[in-house]
């Protein structure tokens, strides 16, 4: 189907659109929460081709392109969240009155969360295990925040957890936790700094080895912003794009480093590592749970995002 440059397809009416066949808004709402056209077939229980054509005959209705067509599945124009977000809850209302009550159990599909890998696998699994042992499904991607997010608009994941809250309307979140960052080393560097620390501030850490997950230094520059007022200027002796594997060189005693204090919360109370300062005020960062608007067609959706904001006020 040709288009302008604005999106609108040619032939279509300038003026207002007819009222869509409630058919087609019900193949819409699967397509823009599902992410491809072969998801919401198999959601809706048509045919491939048939969803294909009831969202073109929607685009010609509405004049304008819905989603874009990207090598695996589809992304929601400017146009389609528009449209989701005035239909979704009149369509789900609609559904939850007047949909048979004796369908049989289908299997939810898997839910797909993504997130920072270290939270992940700390803390995000673990809880929720007791759902998976009910039958839940999960497909579990771990990246940085914004690649995710521009994934989780293009239908690729259900839920994200990200470290900032996503401006716009194409997404909604809720906080989900507050990540305290602390200053740590391995006993050996402790005893040789803590007092100089004390004394000196900052620049008594010039002489360790600064540990971070990426070259730019974001945690720790950002501490000691905040922290100390002023500048890092230490360059980094090892670089691991996982926390995981930071925590792993700083507690057999490569150096320093600067990590939230869930990762290191047990390595601290065992005295594995040590906390080098304690300010009244420590850096701070809120992870949220961001979601497409709507209701979610996958009911486990829900279930998981319930569980993690109630379990996430813990961490």
């Amino acid at each position: 189907m040709h288009r302008d440059p604005d999106g609108v397809v040619p032939g279509a009416p300038s003026s207002a659109a007819p009222a869509a066949d409630l058919n087609l808004l019900r193949t819409f709402l699967a397509v823009y929460r599902s992410g491809s056209f072969t998801a919401a077939a198999g959601l809706l229980g048509l045919s491939q081709p048939t969803v294909t054509t009831q969202i073109r005959t929607l685009e010609r209705q509405t004049g304008r392109e819905l989603f874009e067509r990207l090598p695996r599945g589809v992304a929601p124009t400017a146009v389609a969240h528009d449209l989701a977000a005035r239909v979704a809850a009149p369509l789900d209302a609609l559904t939850a009155a007047t949909g048979p009550e004796n369908e049989p159990e289908r299997q939810a599909p898997p839910v797909h969360l993504a997130g920072p890998a270290e939270l992940l696998c700390t803390r995000v699994l673990p809880a929720l295990a007791p759902l998976v042992a009910e039958g839940v499904r999960l497909r579990v991607t771990p990246g940085l925040t914004e690649p995710l997010l521009d994934e989780l608009r293009a239908g690729r994941h259900d839920l994200v957890i990200a470290t900032y809250r996503p401006r716009g309307r194409a997404l909604t979140s809720v906080p989900l936790l507050d990540e305290e960052f602390v200053l740590v080393a391995a006993p050996v560097w402790a005893d040789r700094i803590t007092s100089r620390l004390a004394v000196e501030g900052p620049t008594a850490m010039h002489a360790v080895p600064l540990v971070t997950y990426a070259e730019d230094l974001p945690i720790a520059r950002r501490y000691w912003r905040h922290v100390f007022g002023t500048r890092l200027s230490c360059p980094a002796a090892v670089t691991v794009p996982d926390l995981r594997g930071v925590l792993a060189a700083v507690t057999a005693g490569a150096g320093f480093t600067v990590l939230p204090r869930y990762l290191c919360h047990d390595k601290i109370a065992d005295g594995t590592l040590v906390t080098l300062h304690e300010p009244d005020d420590p850096p701070i960062n809120t992870g949220y749970l961001v979601q497409r608007p709507g209701r979610p067609d996958n009911p486990d959706v829900p279930r998981i995002r319930d569980l993690l904001i109630d379990v996430g006020r813990t961490w």
